[in-house]
């Protein structure tokens, strides 16, 4: 019987790959998602822009949607590999669904610009321009 060398890992390493793999567990397990889109969201006085990782993605499967101030923004994701080899068939199907849904107030629903490139996905809502204040006399 041969002896092999045993290098263990630092006590710290093995810690935080401990913390991390719970940390992930959890999170994934109480908000039942697995799936998740990412989003960066900044404004000015113009508009809101909504930049959102979506890899692998192809723009006839993701919609958006903007009402009353709720930006939506959902993919379905369906594929099927199929290879042939040694007399069998091999056969995967995958099916992803996420959403994300966040309030923009004064968005306009006119205007909404979105654009995907190289997985990421970028929405432009520009916001509600206010009308003039009108004085109200008191009779």
């Amino acid at each position: 019987m041969a002896l092999v060398p045993f290098r263990p890992r630092s006590a710290l390493s093995t810690f935080d790959d401990f913390n991390n793999f719970f940390d992930s567990f959890f999170t994934d397990f109480w908000s039942g998602r697995r799936n998740y889109i990412k989003l960066d969201v900044s404004e000015d006085e113009k508009g809101y822009t909504i930049e959102a990782e979506v890899p692998g993605i192809n723009k006839d499967e993701i919609n958006i949607t903007l009402e009353e101030g709720l930006l939506r923004i959902s993919i379905e994701k369906e594929e099927n590999v199929e290879n042939t080899a040694k007399n069998y068939i091999h056969k995967e199907r995958r099916y992803t669904s996420a959403s994300r849904s966040l309030m923009l107030p004064n968005a306009a629903a006119d205007g909404v610009k979105a654009r995907l490139d190289n997985g990421i996905l970028t929405i432009n809502v520009p916001k509600v321009t206010p009308g003039p204040v009108n004085r109200i006399e008191i009779e």
